[in-house]
C-alpha cells in the first residue's frame, strides 16, 4: 500500500525545528541535534550530554499552536489516544506522536511524525512537561545499566500522506535497528480468516472441558460455525506460594498464582465425571465433531500471571527466581490498574532468561503434542518491570521474544502466536514473527463507558500497531446492546472476528453479518484506522467529532461511522468513564477519498471520482459524483454505519457499473474476489459484459445505470431484481456446498 510523495526536509534552523520552512518546535535546547537517516525525509533526534544514569529526561524544544496525536501508555499494557494543541499534553509513556504543521506559503499541511525507539539497552518515550517542552525519556529499567550512546533516540519524518509517511518511516526503522520486522514482510496466521469464539468471557477461569464443547456447539447450530476456538486463562496448573496473597477482582483471575506444571489442570483431565482424558483426547474429539481448523491457547508470557512457582520441582529446571516488579515512573505517573499492583504486590517468579527457550519448548511442544495449533500469549508488557539484574528492559525482553517466537516456529505450523498486552515498545521493536496483536484493552460486557471508548482506542492504536502486526480489536458479546456497534467495527479493522458468548446466549442476526455459511469472514486488506479529517479530532471527548475509520478489498472501499462520544478513559480515577450520559446527534460528511487510495481499485487511469457509496443500515445507494462530493450523515449516540464505496467504471457504450458485493454483510464488499469486463461488437450492436467471482450467499447488489439483459449464475440463468430509478440490481446467491466457495457471475448488459 502507498503512493509516491514529496520529500519533506527536516532541520533545525535559528534555534527551530523545522519542515520545509514551516515550525514545529521552537526553542531547541543547546545539547539537541540531528543525524540525517540514510532516508530523504527522515532524521534521528539525539542527545550531548554527560549525564549517565539508568533513567535521565531531556527537554528538546516548545510545541505550541499545533495539533498534535498521542499514543500513550495509559496502562503498563495498553495505549490510547490523546489530542491537544501544545506540549503539556502530551503524556508520559507517548511512544507515537504525529504533529499536522500547515504550510504558511500554501494550503497544504505536512504531518510529522516522531517515533521514540530502542537504542543499545536503553528505550526511549517521549512526554511533555509544563513549559509545553517536548521531552525524550531515556530508560535502561537496570541501576546498573547506566551507559547510552544518545544518538538515534527519536526518528522524525515528514510528508503530505500520513498514512504513507508512517508506513514508510516504520519500515526505514526495521532496517535501521534489525531487531524486528514490518507487518508486510511477517506471515500472517490463517486463522485471521475465520469465525472464532473464545472461552474467557463465556466462563472466564471456570472454564472446563464440556464447557469449551457447549459453546462450539451452541454457535455452530444457529448457523455460525465457529473454526477456531481459544481457550483462554483457566486450563493451567497454578496456585499461590508461601508468599503469595490472594489477587482478584469480580471475574478475574487470582493474579497471585504462579505455575506449578505446564500440563493441564484437573478439570480437562476428567470430562463428564467419568473416565480420565486430557487435552490430547478432547482437542481430537471437538476438531473432529466441529470441524474445527484452528484451537489457539492461552498462557502468559512469564508462565502464569505470577510468573513460575520456584518451590515444585517440576519447574526447577528453569530456575524461576521470585523477583520485584518496579514499572517505570512514567508508567506509575499514569495509574496504577488492579492487575498491575497485584503482581507488584506478589512478585513475579521469572523463568532464567538462559533456561527460557528450553521452558517455552517444553510448554509448547507439549501443547502441540495435544493438537493444539497456536497460542495468545499474555501480559506481555510485564517483562519491562523485571529487567534489574537481568541486563535491563530491552536486553530482557529480546531474549525472551527471541526464545517465545523460536518455540512458536518450531512447535506451530503458520505462525500461529496472538500477542497480548504487548504494547510497549520494547516488544514491538523486537517482534521479528508474531504477526497479531490485540489493539486495545480488553473487551468489558458489564461495562456500559467501556464500549464507543474500545472502539475509538482499537482505531487509533491501530495508527501504530498496524505497521509491526494485524491488530486484533478482541472478543465481543453477539448478544448485547451494543452488538452490532461493535460487530460494524469488527468487519472494518481487518482483525479476526471472534465472540465470547456464553452457550445459549447469541444473535445470530448480528452473526450472519459476520459470518458465512461456512465459518470463513470478509476480512478487509488492512488494519482499520481513522480517515486523515479523523486524525487530530477527538471523537470521545470534544462533543462535535464522529469517528470514521476506513478500509479497503480488492475492487471497493468500506467506511465505519462511529458516534463515541460521552466516555473517554479518566486519568485522574484510573477507569472508564461517562462523563454524559446523553451526547447529541453529531451530523457529518462522507466521502470517496476517505478512503485513501481509492483510486487504485478504479484500475482505470480516466476515472473521474464517480462513486456508489452504499449504507448498510439504511440500504440506500447513493451515486455521488467527482472526488470532492459527500454524503451527509447524522448519528445519535452509540450508532454507526458502514459506506461500501465502489468506484463507477464507465464501459464502452457509456453504460456504468459498480459491484457492491453481499449487501446484507457489514463489508459487504469483501465477497468480490474478481472482477473483468469484455465487448462484443456483432453487426452493428455492442455488448457488455461484467463477469465476476463472488464467495458467499444471500442478497448479492451492484449498481448499473442500464437494465440487465441477462444474468448467468454458473452457467445457470439467475433470476434478479432491477429498481429503474437507482439503478440497483440485486440477486441471490444460494448457499454452496463447498467451503470458501466462489460464484461464476456474467451479467449482461
Amino acid at each position: 500500500m502507498g503512493s509516491a510523495t514529496v520529500a519533506a526536509e527536516l532541520s533545525i534552523t535559528d534555534g527551530n525545528l523545522v519542515v520545509s520552512g514551516n515550525c514545529i518546535l521552537t526553542g531547541i535546547h543547546d545539547n539537541i541535534f540531528l543525524t540525517q537517516a540514510q532516508t530523504k525525509n527522515g532524521t534521528f533526534i539525539g542527545v550531548k550530554s554527560d549525564r549517565r544514569g539508568s533513567r535521565a529526561v531531556f527537554p528538546v524544544g516548545k510545541l505550541k499552536g499545533l495539533r498534535v496525536l498521542c499514543l500513550y501508555r495509559f496502562k503498563l499494557w495498553w495505549m490510547t489516544q490523546l489530542m491537544g494543541t501544545r506540549g503539556r499534553v502530551i503524556p508520559c509513556e507517548t511512544q507515537f506522536l504525529m504533529v499536522e504543521v500547515p504550510n504558511t506559503s500554501d494550503q497544504s499541511v505536512n504531518y510529522v511524525v516522531l517515533l521514540p525507539i530502542l537504542e543499545g539497552d536503553f528505550r526511549a518515550v517521549l512526554q511533555g512537561n509544563a513549559n509545553d517542552e517536548l521531552e525524550i525519556c531515556l530508560e535502561s529499567g537496570d541501576p546498573s545499566i547506566q551507559e547510552y550512546e544518545g544518538i538515534h533516540l527519536v526518528y522524525v519524518a515528514a510528508g503530505p500522506d500520513p498514512f504513507y509517511l508512517i508506513e514508510n518511516s516504520v519500515k526505514y526503522l526495521e532496517t535501521h535497528l534489525q531487531t524486528f520486522r514490518h507487518r508486510d514482510s511477517k506471515e500472517m496466521p490463517d486463522m485471521l480468516n475465520w469465525f472464532g469464539w473464545c472461552t474467557w468471557d463465556a466462563f472466564y477461569t471456570d472454564v472446563t472441558a464440556e464447557g469449551v464443547k457447549q459453546g462450539i456447539q451452541s454457535l455452530e447450530k444457529g448457523g455460525a460455525p465457529p473454526k477456531f476456538v481459544i481457550v483462554d486463562d483457566g486450563w493451567q496448573s497454578v496456585g499461590m506460594d508461601a508468599t503469595s496473597t490472594e489477587a482478584k477482582f469480580d471475574d478475574t483471575a487470582n493474579f497471585a498464582n504462579r505455575l506449578t506444571h505446564i500440563k493441564e489442570n484437573h478439570k480437562f483431565r476428567k470430562e463428564n465425571g467419568g473416565s480420565e482424558t486430557g487435552f490430547s483426547q478432547i482437542i481430537t474429539k471437538i476438531k473432529d465433531q466441529f470441524a474445527l481448523k484452528y484451537v489457539y491457547i492461552w498462557h502468559a508470557i512469564v508462565g502464569y500471571w505470577g510468573g513460575v512457582n520456584s518451590g515444585v520441582p517440576e519447574m526447577a529446571k528453569y530456575e524461576p527466581e521470585i523477583v520485584t516488579a518496579v514499572p517505570s515512573p512514567g508508567v506509575e505517573s499514569n495509574g496504577v490498574c488492579f492487575v498491575l499492583k497485584s503482581i507488584m504486590k506478589n512478585r513475579v517468579g521469572l523463568v532464567n532468561p538462559d533456561k527460557v527457550n528450553a521452558f517455552y519448548n517444553d510448554l509448547h511442544s507439549y501443547l502441540a503434542s495435544a493438537g493444539i495449533d497456536g497460542v495468545k500469549v499474555d501480559n506481555q508488557s510485564i517483562l519491562e518491570t523485571l529487567g534489574a539484574g537481568f541486563g535491563g528492559r530491552v536486553r530482557l525482553a529480546r531474549k525472551y521474544h527471541e526464545a517465545l517466537e523460536a518455540s512458536v516456529s518450531r512447535n506451530f505450523k503458520n505462525n500461529s502466536i496472538i500477542s497480548c498486552m504487548s504494547h510497549s515498545t520494547d516488544a514491538l521493536y523486537s517482534a521479528k514473527k508474531a504477526a497479531v496483536i490485540r489493539a486495545s484493552d480488553d473487551f468489558f460486557p458489564r461495562d456500559p463507558a467501556s464500549h464507543t471508548i474500545h472502539i475509538a482506542s482499537v482505531a487509533y492504536n491501530s495508527i501504530f500497531l498496524g505497521e509491526f502486526m494485524q491488530p486484533d480489536w478482541d472478543m465481543f458479546h453477539s448478544l448485547h446492546p451494543m452488538a452490532e456497534y461493535h460487530g460494524a467495527a469488527r468487519a472494518i479493522g481487518g482483525c479476526p472476528i471472534y465472540v465470547s458468548d456464553k452457550p445459549g446466549n447469541h444473535d445470530f442476526d448480528v452473526l450472519k453479518k459476520l459470518v458465512l455459511y461456512d465459518g470463513s469472514t470478509l476480512r478487509a486488506k488492512f488494519p482499520g484506522r481513522p480517515t486523515t479529517d479523523c486524525l487530530f479530532s477527538d471523537p470521545t471527548r470534544d462533543g462535535k467529532s464522529l469517528l470514521k475509520i476506513w478500509n479497503m478489498n480488492d475492487f471497493t472501499g468500506v467506511i465505519g461511522v462511529f458516534n463515541c462520544q460521552g466516555a473517554s478513559w479518566c486519568r485522574d480515577s484510573i477507569s472508564n468513564l461517562i462523563h454524559h450520559e446523553n451526547p447529541q446527534t453529531i451530523s457529518t460528511t462522507v466521502q470517496s477519498t476517505d478512503v485513501p487510495y481509492i483510486r487504485s481499485i478504479a484500475n482505470d487511469s480516466t476515472w473521474n471520482g464517480n462513486c456508489i457509496m452504499y449504507s448498510h443500515k439504511s440500504g440506500k445507494l447513493n451515486y455521488v459524483t467527482g472526488h470532492n462530493k459527500s454524503v451527509a450523515i447524522e448519528l445519535k449516540a452509540r450508532e454507526y454505519e458502514v459506506f461500501t464505496v465502489v468506484p463507477v467504471r464507465k464501459l464502452p457504450d457509456g453504460t456504468e457499473f459498480a459491484p457492491i458485493g453481499l449487501v446484507n454483510m457489514f463489508n459487504s464488499g469483501g465477497a468480490i474476489k474478481q472482477v473483468h469486463y469484455e465487448y462484443s461488437k456483432e453487426i452493428n450492436i455492442g455488448t457488455n459484459y461484467v463477469c465476476l467471482r463472488v464467495r458467499g450467499s444471500g442478497m448479492f447488489g451492484a449498481y448499473v445505470s442500464v437494465k440487465p439483459k441477462r444474468l448467468v449464475i454458473d452457467d445457470e440463468d439467475g433470476e434478479f431484481d432491477y429498481d429503474e430509478n437507482s439503478g440497483f440490481l440485486t440477486f441471490n446467491l444460494r448457499v454452496p456446498e463447498l467451503e470458501l466457495y466462489e460464484w461464476n457471475l456474467t451479467i449482461e448488459l
